[in-house]
């Protein structure tokens, strides 16, 4: 009755009205079927091809995590993807924090970020492998971790790197930087009384704001990367509160004139600034950030930590470069590489190639651009750099002084290619990838064999002219010193899983044993100066906080009979050995 009543007007008002709210709701709910990018399988993920869709993968991360402990803490982000970094920063160049809303009685005032209590990552492989030594040789490398840990213990707790002669301590950053490396090693060697100690130092006493300028570089991969692995490995949530607080911290590095991250910081301050030694950043170290921030925002869900670093990958995929080989500098206010640098795959270029692969690796090989920039490189290093020594024909990787001219020089950072490109090969690439590895390790190898020591020098040159020496390898006087590094070792894990050849236990353990001989000391491990002097090496004083974080943990890991036990399939390392879970297409961690 009332429907008749009315005007043929208010009719039509009324019935375009109905009309046009079934269209917007058949929109709507096509809308949201389809934004997620779920419909389709073959769609790009969520979370990346560099900057697809962040808004959405966010919601996804803190759904799947948001009910821990009871809380039902909501996140607000700062607009899809969280806030651009790279345009923002108040007056002390600080980039803002996600907004927390609390609801009723949800904060508790005690100091803790409330917002990683309900970030609860789907770890990967929730039934672990059994932790701890199961043959007499991991026992011997458990054995070796113990008598440097109960050193540092006694003379440099809490400090940076322990000083083995002296008694005493180095200090670099301030972070303790050999307890959060050796985070999850203890975790793996089935270290538990060592490890509760370590956490609750992590807990109590470690400060994330030292006033103090860090390197972003070492800072990410030790400090950032153990955090967020102890985490992974221990489900300890005051691991990825103090992650979430220095990636924090690091983030106004990303507040250049550029793409490119400045490449120290003053983590009280927030002042990010050039190095004190030039201009530059070194392009490696701003290309080996980027697997542990993105697993921050896996993890976190929090998608601002990830954007910081595609901007970088992006940036510098975008760049011009020599058949895919890059210059060891570029300027972060310029964004562009210094002309003429030097071409390497040693210092200040190595991981720039590790962190291509691995990021691919990282995301379940779905992010095209990191591959094709890595196969150019691999193919643009066995054109130009590649060459075989005289007269024993030794595989080696040399340098392009200025750009242009070789010079057949190769680091001892340079023994992780075999690894590399022994993994590429595990995710389909060609076999020639194998290849070279297999040859490459052998000269890697023979780099220890051939010492007085059978230590490896720091770098070592090789003889290209026929008839010119008996012996292929060069050793300067200011090349021969061991820094304890993990590099050959590293490479011989991955070629022994994945080959299954044995005589790569057998070299890393000729490599353990010489540690054991040269280096070891009443209070712990030291570096030496002359790989060249067996009888009075020239202990240096210093144990690298890598010997606990990494060589000792690839020693561990080459010799386990448990294939289970961090497989390549489900975790990808990072540079310092930290090992991070490989991700689905939607982001969660491979199970």
């Amino acid at each position: 009755m009332v429907w008749r009543r009315m005007s043929r007007l208010q009719r039509n008002i009324i019935s375009m009205s109905l009309a046009v709210g079934v269209v917007v709701s058949i929109y709507i709910l096509l809308h949201r079927k389809t934004s997620t990018g779920r419909q389709d399988p073959m769609n790009q993920p969520p979370w990346g091809q560099i900057g697809v869709d962040y808004f959405h993968f966010e919601n996804d991360v803190q759904q799947r995590n948001g009910n821990v402990g009871g809380k039902k803490d909501e996140t607000v982000i700062d607009g899809p993807g969280g806030p651009d970094i790279a345009n923002q920063g108040d007056q002390d160049n600080r980039v803002d924090e996600p907004v927390i809303h609390q609801p009723a009685g949800g904060d508790d005032d005690d100091g803790e970020d409330d917002n990683v209590d309900k970030i609860a990552n789907e770890r990967p492989n929730k039934s672990q492998p059994k932790y701890g030594p199961q043959n007499e040789k991991q026992e011997a490398i458990v054995a070796a971790f113990k008598h440097a840990w109960k050193a540092y213990k006694a003379y440099a707790w809490g400090h940076d790197e322990l000083k083995p002669v002296s008694k005493s301590w180095n200090e670099w950053f301030n972070l303790g930087l050999t307890i959060v490396d050796s985070l999850d090693t203890m975790i793996i060697l089935g270290l538990e009384k060592e490890f509760k100690e370590a956490r609750d130092w992590v807990a109590n006493d470690m400060n994330i704001k030292p006033r103090k300028d860090v390197n972003l570089f070492e800072t990410t991969i030790r400090v950032l990367g153990g955090l967020l692995s102890a985490y992974h490995l221990s489900d300890e949530l005051v691991f990825l509160e103090k992650a979430k607080l220095l990636g924090d911290e690091l983030l106004p590095c990303f507040n250049s004139k550029s793409s490119i991250p400045f490449a120290d910081i003053n983590l009280m301050t927030g002042v990010a600034k050039a190095p004190k030694w030039g201009p530059d950043s070194t392009v490696s170290e701003v290309t080996t950030i980027q697997l542990e921030f993105r697993d921050l925002s896996f993890t976190t869900g929090d998608m601002k930590y990830k954007k910081a670093v595609d901007k970088v990958s992006k940036h510098i995929h975008n760049l011009p470069k020599e058949s895919g080989l890059v210059p060891i500098f570029i300027n972060a206010n310029t964004g562009q590489f210094r002309a003429r640098s030097t071409i390497t795959f040693g210092a200040r270029g190595d991981s720039y190639y590790e962190y291509l692969l691995k990021q691919w690796v990282q995301t379940s090989k779905s992010e095209q651009m990191f591959v094709d920039d890595y196969l150019e490189a691999m193919a643009g290093a066995k054109e130009k750099l590649v060459r075989t020594s005289e007269p024993n024909k030794l595989t080696f990787v040399g340098e392009l002084l200025s750009g242009d001219r070789f010079s057949a020089k190769m680091d001892h950072l340079a023994c992780f290619l075999p690894g590399t490109l022994a993994l590429g090969y595990k995710n389909g690439l060609d076999e020639w990838h194998l290849q070279l590895a297999k040859d490459l390790m052998h000269t890697c190898y023979q780099t220890y064999a051939f010492t007085a020591t059978k230590l490896s020098p720091e770098i070592s040159h090789f003889n290209m002219v026929p008839g010119a020496r008996t012996d292929d390898i060069i050793i300067k006087p200011a090349d021969a010193h061991n820094l304890l590094r993990p590099e050959t070792i590293e490479s011989l894990l991955y070629l022994y899983r994945i080959t299954g050849d044995k005589f790569y236990r057998q070299w890393g353990w000729e490599i353990f044993q010489a540690f054991e001989r040269h280096t070891k000391l009443p209070y712990g491990y030291s570096s030496i100066s002359n790989v060249q002097n067996a009888k009075n090496p020239g202990i240096r004083d210093k144990m690298e906080s890598f010997f606990l974080g990494e060589t000792l943990k690839y020693l561990f890991l080459l010799f386990s009979d448990d294939k289970d036990l961090f497989p390549f399939e489900k975790y990808v390392f990072n540079t310092e050995a930290h090992p991070l879970p490989v991700r689905d297409f939607l982001g969660k961690a491979v199970q």
